[in-house]
């Protein structure tokens, strides 16, 4: 547990690091980069080659609701071309957006505190899931 905690603010600590060197492309990546951390987590709990920790559970929500707060600021205009994934469709439709973001924090927080046991921490990840999708498959280049 020590070195989940320890990882997270390492991990916390570089998209800080980066947000401060101003390089917002470079942040969502690894904003985003974390996120499939957590994810990869979760499916190691959910097909059993992780036991399930509730800890660890109730973080993946933690992370996942941290990216409307960490990711808010990370899509400036100036920010519309680089090396990302990120679509036009983003900045075209700025308000739906940060909607979509804001909805995915504010719903992942309030899984957190709906997770008891591995097959509530599995619907509440189903939940939180269909915000990925909404969001990527319109705000996303397809990752090949």
């Amino acid at each position: 547990m020590k070195r989940l905690v320890l990882a997270t603010a390492f991990a916390t600590l570089g998209v800080a690091t980066v947000i401060a060197e101003g390089d917002p492309i470079a942040a969502r990546k690894a904003l985003m980069k974390e996120n499939n951390n957590q994810v990869r987590i979760a499916r190691e709990m959910i097909d059993g080659s992780r036991p399930f920790d509730l800890d660890v559970a109730r973080k993946v929500f933690t992370t996942f609701g941290g990216v409307a707060t960490k990711g808010k600021d990370l899509w400036p205009d100036s920010s519309k071309t680089g090396e990302s994934a990120s679509l036009p469709a983003i900045w075209e439709n700025k308000t739906d957006f940060e909607a979509k973001l804001a909805a995915f924090g504010a719903d992942a927080q309030a899984a957190e505190g709906k997770v008891t046991d591995l097959d509530s921490f599995k619907a509440q990840l189903r939940e939180i899931g269909k915000h990925c999708g909404g969001c990527h498959n319109a705000y996303r280049q397809k990752l090949s």
